[in-house]
């Protein structure tokens, strides 16, 4: 069993380090695991850092920023040549059980009609939404990602579980709407007959744009109970950035348009036109650069 896990870095010199350390601590059993980082033009030392203290991991250099999608699809383009049976694309702010893989592979096994894995995903200690609401021995336990529910009345992607504590009534593996690209265990003959990543998103939505093409392909979307990560979350674009309102403005309008159903298509016109007039000055920029068609890293780099 041949696996790749492909994990995209930007400036992530801060953070990356536990992400690779307990990746080379899984348990691999009989895998065959080579850890793939693409380096998305960082500026800070993120390739230093690798190159010296992971000897180990394979370093792709991208020489710019070409974005989530972009980037990971350096990754996973490298992967497919080797022949793997699996690719495993796992943010750089995530870091994973030792029996994360073990898990997924087990679950993969069994639903051999599933072709995208996703893991029960934890809020790192430190990094909750609502600090102040947990005691202690809660901290490390509070879900961030229990399985996907999209809400296509309204065009928003839920977590199921999210700032719930872990009392295991998220334990049974399931059908998801979509997986996070946080940790996300894809069969290769899903690449096969879906692509790759659409790189007109460039950041956010790329992820679910990838899962619902695979869906309509016949995959099924799994969520993995066992298979444990916790996320630092958006430590690399920030929460309530401008970067994430231009982004998430524009992406959540071409991703809806591609795939809701003609009355939220309807909907998201009207709340674009709105958006255009009253929203804020990265709103207003990302409804005019998707009615321009100026999509890939659009506006927001220059």
């Amino acid at each position: 069993m041949h696996i790749s896990v492909i994990v995209l870095g930007w400036n992530s010199e801060k953070y990356i380090s536990p992400c690779l350390k307990s990746l080379e601590e899984l348990d691999l059993g009989d895998v065959r695991l080579e850890i793939v980082v693409v380096d998305n033009g960082s500026t800070d030392g993120t390739v230093n850092l690798v190159k010296r203290d992971f000897p180990k991991v394979t370093v792709i250099e991208t020489g710019s920023n070409l974005g989530y999608a972009g980037g990971n699809n350096v990754g996973i383009r490298y992967a497919l040549q080797k022949n793997n049976d699996f690719i495993w694309i796992v943010n750089p702010d995530v870091y994973v059980d030792k029996n994360s893989l073990k898990e997924l592979l087990l679950t993969a096994k069994k639903f051999t009609s599933g072709g995208i894995f996703g893991s029960k995903i934890y809020f790192a200690p430190g990094y909750e939404f609502h600090k102040d609401r947990y005691s202690k021995s809660e901290i490390g336990h509070v879900i961030w990602f229990a399985g996907g529910v999209i809400d296509w009345s309204n065009m928003e992607g839920k977590h199921r579980g999210v700032d719930q504590v872990d009392n295991g009534q998220f334990d049974i593996d399931c059908n998801t709407d979509f997986v996070t690209g946080a940790s996300m265990f894809v069969r290769r003959k899903v690449f096969d007959v879906v692509g790759l990543l659409d790189e007109k998103y460039f950041l956010y939505y790329e992820e679910n744009d990838f899962c619902q093409r695979a869906i309509k392909w016949g995959w099924k979307l799994i969520y993995v109970s066992m298979s444990k990560a916790w996320h630092a979350n958006a430590q690399a674009t920030g929460i309530g950035s401008s970067l994430q309102d231009y982004y998430i403005t524009r992406n959540r309008l071409l991703f809806g348009i591609k795939h809701a159903p003609v009355y939220t298509k309807m909907l998201l016109i009207k709340q674009a036109i709105y958006l255009y007039f009253q929203g804020r000055p990265w709103q207003k920029r990302a409804i005019m650069d998707y009615l321009s068609g100026k999509l890939g890293a659009g506006s927001y780099q220059t």
